[in-house]
């Protein structure tokens, strides 16, 4: 019944733009852990609720190979940016080639390194942060852009259900299942955002600062 409704959801969503499906494809042939990859379902979903805040300036936290940075950019204003950071520098390439066949790349600024040391040099305030970096960071991050943030801006935070393991024993040495547990419980305490849980794949949360 689940890979029944799946494909029902996906057979009456709009189709996967053609080169976001070869990104797809190429993910899963040459990279590593191709499960990290947003996919056509989560990716309409962060693209329309980008197009729904029609943002200015966007950031993402772990580019991975490029697929989310995309359908987030498609909601940018005209000459909006989108500043994406990804630690892994053998991604870089890829990343870059898909942001040009998607023909935003000049729009999405592609950092290579570690977020925490790049996003207190960003200039610009943020209408949309997009949080898919290492788990174990995620309050981390959530306080290092909270300033950056504007009054009725959005953070997203994805894999918040950590593939059920949020609602399982929590195991000593499970540092990402903490550092998701970390998060959501603080989110779920502060009193400066409204949000909300979508449990979509592995879970996104929306969150709006007040």
């Amino acid at each position: 019944m689940h890979q029944s409704l799946d494909t029902y959801i996906l057979d009456h969503c709009d189709t996967e733009d053609p080169i976001l499906h070869e990104l797809n494809r190429e993910t899963h042939l040459k990279v590593l852990m191709p499960r990290m990859l947003s996919g056509h379902l989560q990716g309409k979903m962060l693209e329309m609720i980008s197009k729904m805040i029609r943002p200015s300036h966007i950031l993402e936290l772990g580019t991975y190979t490029g697929y989310s940075a995309i359908c987030l950019a498609k909601g940018l204003i005209d000459n909006g940016l989108l500043h994406t950071i990804e630690i892994n520098d053998e991604l870089e390439s890829m990343a870059r080639s898909y942001f040009k066949k998607s023909g935003f790349s000049d729009q999405i600024v592609l950092h290579i390194g570690d977020s925490m040391a790049i996003v207190p040099r960003l200039s610009p305030s943020f209408d949309l942060v997009f949080i898919d970096a290492d788990k174990r960071q995620y309050l981390d991050y959530y306080q290092l852009v909270f300033d950056r943030v504007r009054s009725g801006g959005y953070i997203i935070a994805d894999n918040i259900l950590w593939d059920g393991k949020v609602v399982e024993p929590l195991k000593p040495n499970d540092a990402y299942t903490k550092g998701i547990l970390t998060f959501n419980d603080f989110v779920k305490n502060d009193s400066r955002v409204e949000k909300v849980i979508f449990p979509v794949r592995d879970g996104l949360m929306v969150i709006r600062k007040k």
